[in-house]
Protein backbone atom coordinates (compact mmCIF):
# COMPACT_ATOMS: atom_id res chain seq x y z
CA UNK A 1 0.00 0.00 0.00
CA UNK A 2 1.78 3.89 -0.88
CA UNK A 3 2.92 5.00 2.32
CA UNK A 4 1.79 8.69 1.10
CA UNK A 5 -2.14 7.92 -0.72
CA UNK A 6 -3.22 11.45 0.18
CA UNK A 7 -0.35 13.04 -1.89
CA UNK A 8 -1.63 11.06 -4.51
CA UNK A 9 -4.95 12.29 -4.31
CA UNK A 10 -3.50 15.51 -3.67
CA UNK A 11 -2.29 15.44 -7.03
CA UNK A 12 -4.30 16.46 -10.15
CA UNK A 13 -5.98 13.41 -11.67
CA UNK A 14 -5.16 11.53 -14.41
CA UNK A 15 -6.94 12.94 -17.77
CA UNK A 16 -8.72 9.55 -18.22
CA UNK A 17 -10.17 9.32 -13.94
CA UNK A 18 -11.37 13.46 -14.40
CA UNK A 19 -12.54 13.04 -10.90
CA UNK A 20 -11.34 16.42 -8.53
CA UNK A 21 -11.59 14.68 -4.86
CA UNK A 22 -9.24 17.10 -2.94
CA UNK A 23 -9.22 21.41 -2.43
CA UNK A 24 -5.88 21.06 -3.69
CA UNK A 25 -6.41 19.19 -6.84
CA UNK A 26 -9.50 21.63 -7.69
CA UNK A 27 -6.93 24.17 -7.31
CA UNK A 28 -4.65 22.86 -9.87
CA UNK A 29 -7.48 21.72 -12.12
CA UNK A 30 -8.57 25.22 -12.50
CA UNK A 31 -5.11 27.07 -12.64
CA UNK A 32 -4.28 24.39 -15.27
CA UNK A 33 -6.92 24.53 -17.41
CA UNK A 34 -9.60 27.56 -16.31
CA UNK A 35 -12.04 24.97 -16.88
CA UNK A 36 -13.80 22.63 -15.05
CA UNK A 37 -15.37 21.19 -18.30
CA UNK A 38 -16.08 17.31 -18.13
CA UNK A 39 -15.04 16.69 -14.92
CA UNK A 40 -16.53 15.53 -11.61
CA UNK A 41 -15.92 17.47 -7.96
CA UNK A 42 -16.45 15.23 -5.38
CA UNK A 43 -17.90 15.82 -1.91
CA UNK A 44 -15.62 19.41 -1.44
CA UNK A 45 -16.11 22.24 0.57
CA UNK A 46 -16.01 24.80 -1.87
CA UNK A 47 -17.54 28.17 0.02
CA UNK A 48 -13.96 29.57 -0.34
CA UNK A 49 -13.85 29.44 -4.13
CA UNK A 50 -16.76 31.32 -5.26
CA UNK A 51 -14.63 33.55 -7.66
CA UNK A 52 -12.66 30.54 -9.07
CA UNK A 53 -16.44 29.13 -9.66
CA UNK A 54 -17.41 32.27 -11.28
CA UNK A 55 -14.12 32.14 -13.50
CA UNK A 56 -14.12 28.52 -14.33
CA UNK A 57 -15.77 26.86 -17.60
CA UNK A 58 -18.33 24.38 -15.86
CA UNK A 59 -20.09 22.66 -18.80
CA UNK A 60 -20.34 19.08 -18.66
CA UNK A 61 -19.28 19.30 -15.18
CA UNK A 62 -20.65 17.46 -12.59
CA UNK A 63 -20.61 18.81 -8.51
CA UNK A 64 -21.59 15.48 -6.25
CA UNK A 65 -22.18 17.13 -2.64
CA UNK A 66 -20.48 19.89 -2.78
CA UNK A 67 -20.96 22.59 -0.44
CA UNK A 68 -20.99 26.07 -2.36
CA UNK A 69 -22.80 29.22 -1.47
CA UNK A 70 -26.61 29.49 -3.42
CA UNK A 71 -24.99 31.87 -6.27
CA UNK A 72 -22.15 29.91 -7.00
CA UNK A 73 -24.30 26.61 -7.33
CA UNK A 74 -26.76 28.37 -9.64
CA UNK A 75 -23.69 30.02 -11.81
CA UNK A 76 -22.15 26.54 -12.41
CA UNK A 77 -25.95 25.22 -13.21
CA UNK A 78 -26.39 28.13 -15.80
CA UNK A 79 -22.75 27.32 -16.77
CA UNK A 80 -23.89 23.80 -18.06
CA UNK A 81 -23.24 21.61 -15.08
CA UNK A 82 -25.28 19.27 -12.72
CA UNK A 83 -24.90 20.12 -9.17
CA UNK A 84 -26.02 17.18 -6.74
CA UNK A 85 -26.02 18.92 -3.38
CA UNK A 86 -25.45 17.51 0.22
CA UNK A 87 -28.36 15.85 1.40
CA UNK A 88 -28.95 17.13 5.00
CA UNK A 89 -29.35 14.83 8.45
CA UNK A 90 -27.76 11.84 7.28
CA UNK A 91 -25.58 10.20 9.12
CA UNK A 92 -22.68 9.52 6.13
CA UNK A 93 -21.97 11.27 3.09
CA UNK A 94 -23.09 9.27 -0.59
CA UNK A 95 -20.60 11.44 -2.65
CA UNK A 96 -17.77 10.69 -0.37
CA UNK A 97 -14.07 10.23 -2.48
CA UNK A 98 -12.11 8.28 0.10
CA UNK A 99 -12.79 5.56 2.05
CA UNK A 100 -13.56 5.32 5.54
CA UNK A 101 -10.94 5.16 8.74
CA UNK A 102 -11.64 3.87 12.33
CA UNK A 103 -11.05 7.04 13.64
CA UNK A 104 -14.17 8.47 11.76
CA UNK A 105 -16.40 5.19 12.22
CA UNK A 106 -16.06 5.35 15.59
CA UNK A 107 -15.63 9.59 16.48
CA UNK A 108 -17.52 10.35 19.70
CA UNK A 109 -17.10 6.65 20.90
CA UNK A 110 -16.85 7.78 24.37
CA UNK A 111 -20.81 8.68 24.47
CA UNK A 112 -21.32 4.97 23.33
CA UNK A 113 -21.33 2.90 20.00
CA UNK A 114 -24.73 4.16 19.00
CA UNK A 115 -23.63 7.34 18.92
CA UNK A 116 -20.84 6.91 16.56
CA UNK A 117 -20.97 7.60 12.58
CA UNK A 118 -20.92 3.61 11.93
CA UNK A 119 -23.59 3.27 14.65
CA UNK A 120 -26.12 6.08 13.66
CA UNK A 121 -25.37 4.80 10.04
CA UNK A 122 -26.20 1.16 11.06
CA UNK A 123 -29.71 2.46 12.49
CA UNK A 124 -30.14 4.55 9.43
CA UNK A 125 -30.10 1.72 7.26
CA UNK A 126 -32.33 -0.54 9.76
CA UNK A 127 -34.87 1.57 9.24
CA UNK A 128 -35.00 2.98 5.25
CA UNK A 129 -34.42 -0.92 4.63
CA UNK A 130 -37.76 -1.18 6.37
CA UNK A 131 -39.49 1.53 4.73
CA UNK A 132 -38.49 0.59 1.58
CA UNK A 133 -38.08 4.77 0.50
CA UNK A 134 -36.97 4.79 -2.65
CA UNK A 135 -35.13 8.03 -2.10
CA UNK A 136 -32.96 6.16 0.61
CA UNK A 137 -32.37 2.81 -1.93
CA UNK A 138 -31.00 5.38 -4.22
CA UNK A 139 -28.73 7.02 -1.55
CA UNK A 140 -27.44 3.64 -0.55
CA UNK A 141 -26.57 2.56 -3.98
CA UNK A 142 -24.76 6.21 -4.42
CA UNK A 143 -22.54 5.89 -1.57
CA UNK A 144 -21.82 2.08 -2.54
CA UNK A 145 -20.65 3.16 -5.83
CA UNK A 146 -18.27 5.84 -4.55
CA UNK A 147 -16.68 3.43 -2.38
CA UNK A 148 -16.03 1.00 -4.99
CA UNK A 149 -14.79 3.58 -6.85
CA UNK A 150 -12.40 4.45 -4.05
CA UNK A 151 -11.27 1.18 -3.53
CA UNK A 152 -10.22 0.66 -7.15
CA UNK A 153 -8.35 4.11 -7.22
CA UNK A 154 -6.28 2.87 -3.84
CA UNK A 155 -5.54 -0.89 -4.89
CA UNK A 156 -4.65 -0.38 -8.52
CA UNK A 157 -1.27 -1.87 -9.01
CA UNK A 158 -1.37 -3.93 -6.00
CA UNK A 159 -0.96 -7.42 -5.31
CA UNK A 160 -4.17 -8.17 -3.22
CA UNK A 161 -4.97 -11.27 -1.23
CA UNK A 162 -8.19 -11.66 0.42
CA UNK A 163 -8.17 -13.81 3.59
CA UNK A 164 -11.92 -14.88 4.63
CA UNK A 165 -13.01 -16.60 7.72
CA UNK A 166 -15.75 -16.21 10.37
CA UNK A 167 -16.32 -13.19 12.18
CA UNK A 168 -16.99 -15.74 15.74
CA UNK A 169 -13.47 -16.44 16.14
CA UNK A 170 -12.45 -15.56 19.58
CA UNK A 171 -9.75 -13.21 20.36
CA UNK A 172 -7.23 -15.27 23.13
CA UNK A 173 -8.22 -18.69 20.36
CA UNK A 174 -4.99 -20.35 19.04
CA UNK A 175 -7.02 -19.55 15.89
CA UNK A 176 -7.10 -16.58 16.30
CA UNK A 177 -3.07 -16.25 16.88
CA UNK A 178 -2.71 -18.43 13.70
CA UNK A 179 -4.77 -16.02 11.65
CA UNK A 180 -2.76 -12.79 13.13
CA UNK A 181 0.11 -14.45 12.34
CA UNK A 182 -0.94 -15.16 8.70
CA UNK A 183 -2.02 -11.54 7.76
CA UNK A 184 1.57 -10.81 9.53
CA UNK A 185 3.22 -13.44 6.54
CA UNK A 186 1.41 -12.26 3.77
CA UNK A 187 1.87 -8.46 4.15
CA UNK A 188 5.76 -9.03 4.98
CA UNK A 189 5.73 -10.67 1.72
CA UNK A 190 4.72 -7.92 -0.10
CA UNK A 191 0.93 -8.19 -0.34
CA UNK A 192 -1.67 -5.95 0.54
CA UNK A 193 -4.08 -7.94 2.93
CA UNK A 194 -8.65 -7.70 2.20
CA UNK A 195 -10.74 -8.85 4.52
CA UNK A 196 -14.12 -8.48 5.32
CA UNK A 197 -13.66 -6.10 7.82
CA UNK A 198 -15.56 -7.43 10.77
CA UNK A 199 -14.23 -9.31 14.22
CA UNK A 200 -13.24 -12.63 14.43
CA UNK A 201 -10.75 -13.87 11.15
CA UNK A 202 -10.99 -11.21 9.88
CA UNK A 203 -9.46 -8.74 12.42
CA UNK A 204 -7.08 -10.77 13.41
CA UNK A 205 -5.77 -11.23 9.63
CA UNK A 206 -5.96 -7.12 9.81
CA UNK A 207 -4.19 -7.15 12.98
CA UNK A 208 -1.24 -9.32 11.31
CA UNK A 209 -0.68 -6.78 8.53
CA UNK A 210 -0.90 -3.72 11.25
CA UNK A 211 1.96 -5.49 13.08
CA UNK A 212 3.72 -6.26 9.83
CA UNK A 213 6.58 -3.72 10.31
CA UNK A 214 7.21 -4.23 13.65
CA UNK A 215 9.17 -6.68 15.61
CA UNK A 216 7.42 -9.82 15.98
CA UNK A 217 7.33 -9.58 19.93
CA UNK A 218 4.52 -6.88 19.32
CA UNK A 219 2.22 -9.52 17.76
CA UNK A 220 2.63 -11.31 20.92
CA UNK A 221 1.59 -8.42 23.14
CA UNK A 222 -1.32 -7.17 21.22
CA UNK A 223 -2.37 -10.51 21.30
CA UNK A 224 -2.28 -11.03 25.35
CA UNK A 225 -3.98 -7.09 25.76
CA UNK A 226 -6.80 -8.00 23.26
CA UNK A 227 -7.47 -11.22 24.83
CA UNK A 228 -8.59 -9.23 27.94
CA UNK A 229 -11.52 -8.32 25.80
CA UNK A 230 -12.43 -11.58 23.50
CA UNK A 231 -15.32 -10.59 21.71
CA UNK A 232 -17.96 -7.71 20.53
CA UNK A 233 -20.48 -8.62 22.73
CA UNK A 234 -21.67 -7.20 25.48
CA UNK A 235 -19.44 -4.14 24.75
CA UNK A 236 -18.50 -2.89 21.20
CA UNK A 237 -17.04 -0.09 23.19
CA UNK A 238 -14.79 -1.79 25.19
CA UNK A 239 -13.95 -4.19 22.44
CA UNK A 240 -12.99 -1.17 20.06
CA UNK A 241 -11.05 0.05 22.87
CA UNK A 242 -8.88 -2.58 23.42
CA UNK A 243 -8.10 -2.67 19.57
CA UNK A 244 -7.47 1.61 19.57
CA UNK A 245 -5.08 0.70 22.95
CA UNK A 246 -3.13 -1.59 20.74
CA UNK A 247 -2.68 0.96 18.26
CA UNK A 248 -1.86 3.98 20.54
CA UNK A 249 0.80 1.96 21.87
CA UNK A 250 2.32 0.90 18.69
CA UNK A 251 1.35 3.54 16.03
CA UNK A 252 1.69 3.64 12.69
CA UNK A 253 1.37 0.25 11.41
CA UNK A 254 1.47 -1.78 8.31
CA UNK A 255 -1.52 -0.73 6.09
CA UNK A 256 -4.27 -3.16 5.04
CA UNK A 257 -7.82 -3.02 3.96
CA UNK A 258 -11.27 -4.03 5.66
CA UNK A 259 -14.37 -4.55 3.46
CA UNK A 260 -17.39 -5.03 6.15
CA UNK A 261 -21.12 -3.99 5.51
CA UNK A 262 -23.91 -2.48 7.17
CA UNK A 263 -26.07 -5.49 6.06
CA UNK A 264 -24.30 -7.43 9.39
CA UNK A 265 -24.54 -4.33 11.11
CA UNK A 266 -24.12 -6.27 14.48
CA UNK A 267 -20.73 -6.94 13.53
CA UNK A 268 -18.28 -3.52 13.88
CA UNK A 269 -15.74 -3.03 11.51
CA UNK A 270 -12.51 -3.86 13.02
CA UNK A 271 -9.85 -0.94 13.30
CA UNK A 272 -6.63 -2.40 12.35
CA UNK A 273 -7.69 -1.74 8.36
CA UNK A 274 -6.07 1.62 7.83
CA UNK A 275 -8.87 1.73 4.88
CA UNK A 276 -12.71 0.32 5.30
CA UNK A 277 -14.46 0.30 2.34
CA UNK A 278 -18.02 0.17 4.18
CA UNK A 279 -21.05 -0.82 2.04
CA UNK A 280 -24.56 -1.92 2.55
CA UNK A 281 -25.98 -4.18 0.11
CA UNK A 282 -24.03 -6.97 1.03
CA UNK A 283 -23.86 -8.51 -2.42
CA UNK A 284 -21.63 -6.01 -3.69
CA UNK A 285 -19.39 -6.04 -0.78
CA UNK A 286 -18.39 -9.54 -1.65
CA UNK A 287 -18.50 -9.75 -4.86
CA UNK A 288 -16.42 -6.23 -5.25
CA UNK A 289 -14.06 -8.27 -2.65
CA UNK A 290 -13.33 -11.46 -3.95
CA UNK A 291 -12.71 -10.17 -7.14
CA UNK A 292 -10.32 -7.36 -6.05
CA UNK A 293 -8.18 -10.33 -4.46
CA UNK A 294 -6.36 -11.33 -7.82
CA UNK A 295 -3.19 -12.68 -5.63
CA UNK A 296 -5.67 -15.27 -4.18
CA UNK A 297 -7.89 -15.90 -1.07
CA UNK A 298 -6.95 -17.77 1.92
CA UNK A 299 -9.80 -19.49 3.46
CA UNK A 300 -9.84 -19.81 7.59
CA UNK A 301 -12.69 -21.83 9.15
CA UNK A 302 -16.15 -20.29 8.74
CA UNK A 303 -19.55 -21.08 8.43
CA UNK A 304 -22.19 -19.80 6.48
CA UNK A 305 -20.68 -16.80 5.46
CA UNK A 306 -17.52 -18.26 4.37
CA UNK A 307 -18.64 -21.13 2.80
CA UNK A 308 -20.77 -18.49 0.23
CA UNK A 309 -17.62 -16.47 0.09
CA UNK A 310 -15.62 -19.79 -1.21
CA UNK A 311 -18.06 -21.10 -4.22
CA UNK A 312 -18.48 -16.89 -4.68
CA UNK A 313 -14.83 -16.95 -5.69
CA UNK A 314 -15.37 -20.63 -7.29
CA UNK A 315 -17.50 -19.16 -10.15
CA UNK A 316 -15.21 -17.09 -11.73
CA UNK A 317 -12.73 -19.45 -11.60
CA UNK A 318 -14.83 -22.28 -13.12
CA UNK A 319 -15.68 -20.05 -16.25
CA UNK A 320 -12.72 -17.67 -16.04
CA UNK A 321 -15.10 -14.93 -16.72
CA UNK A 322 -12.38 -12.71 -14.91
CA UNK A 323 -9.33 -14.17 -16.79
CA UNK A 324 -7.20 -16.63 -15.47
CA UNK A 325 -8.32 -18.46 -12.50
CA UNK A 326 -6.97 -16.99 -9.37
CA UNK A 327 -5.22 -19.11 -5.99
CA UNK A 328 -7.79 -20.19 -3.61
CA UNK A 329 -6.09 -21.88 -0.26
CA UNK A 330 -8.33 -23.59 2.33
CA UNK A 331 -7.09 -23.96 5.72
CA UNK A 332 -8.12 -26.83 7.94
CA UNK A 333 -8.53 -30.27 6.67
CA UNK A 334 -11.33 -31.50 9.25
CA UNK A 335 -12.85 -28.65 8.97
CA UNK A 336 -13.36 -28.30 5.69
CA UNK A 337 -13.55 -32.08 4.25
CA UNK A 338 -15.67 -33.52 7.76
CA UNK A 339 -17.30 -30.35 9.55
CA UNK A 340 -18.48 -28.67 6.03
CA UNK A 341 -17.37 -31.20 3.46
CA UNK A 342 -16.87 -28.19 0.93
CA UNK A 343 -13.41 -29.33 -0.21
CA UNK A 344 -14.44 -32.27 -1.91
CA UNK A 345 -17.34 -30.13 -4.22
CA UNK A 346 -14.35 -28.15 -4.90
CA UNK A 347 -12.69 -30.38 -6.14
CA UNK A 348 -14.87 -32.12 -8.13
CA UNK A 349 -15.52 -28.95 -9.77
CA UNK A 350 -12.04 -28.01 -10.08
CA UNK A 351 -11.10 -31.35 -11.75
CA UNK A 352 -9.65 -31.14 -15.94
CA UNK A 353 -10.21 -27.23 -15.54
CA UNK A 354 -7.86 -24.40 -15.47
CA UNK A 355 -8.66 -23.86 -11.75
CA UNK A 356 -7.54 -27.38 -10.74
CA UNK A 357 -3.94 -26.06 -10.72
CA UNK A 358 -5.18 -22.89 -8.52
CA UNK A 359 -6.88 -24.59 -5.45
CA UNK A 360 -5.22 -26.13 -2.49
CA UNK A 361 -6.23 -27.54 1.17
CA UNK A 362 -4.04 -27.15 4.22
CA UNK A 363 -4.08 -29.06 7.31
CA UNK A 364 -2.47 -25.54 8.73
CA UNK A 365 -2.53 -21.77 8.51
CA UNK A 366 1.42 -21.97 8.56
CA UNK A 367 1.31 -23.62 5.42
CA UNK A 368 -0.72 -21.10 4.14
CA UNK A 369 1.72 -18.48 2.86
CA UNK A 370 4.13 -21.06 1.11
CA UNK A 371 1.38 -22.90 -0.60
CA UNK A 372 -0.39 -19.45 -1.80
CA UNK A 373 2.90 -18.49 -3.45
CA UNK A 374 3.08 -21.52 -5.19
CA UNK A 375 -0.59 -21.71 -6.64
CA UNK A 376 0.68 -18.11 -8.05
CA UNK A 377 3.22 -19.72 -9.77
CA UNK A 378 1.05 -22.17 -11.23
Amino acid sequence: MPPHDADRRASVPHRTDREVETLEAFDRVVAGHTSLQGWRVQSLDLTGRTDALAAADTSGAVFLGCTMPPEAAQRAREGGALVFPPIPDLPFNPYRGSLYTPEELFDGLGGGYAHTPDGRTYEWFRRSRADGDVFASMLRAVHDDAVSDALDELLAGHRVVGVMGGHALRRGSDAYAGAARLGRGLARAGMTVATGGGPGAMEAANLGAYAAPFEDPMLDKALQVLAEVPSFEPSVGDWVRAAFDVRESHPDGGPSVGIPTWFYGHEPPNVFARHIGKYFVNAVREDGLLARARAGVVFLPGAAGTVQEVFDNATPNYYQSRGEPTPMVLVDRAHWTERLPVWPLLKSLAKERAMEARIALVDSVEEAPATLARLQQA
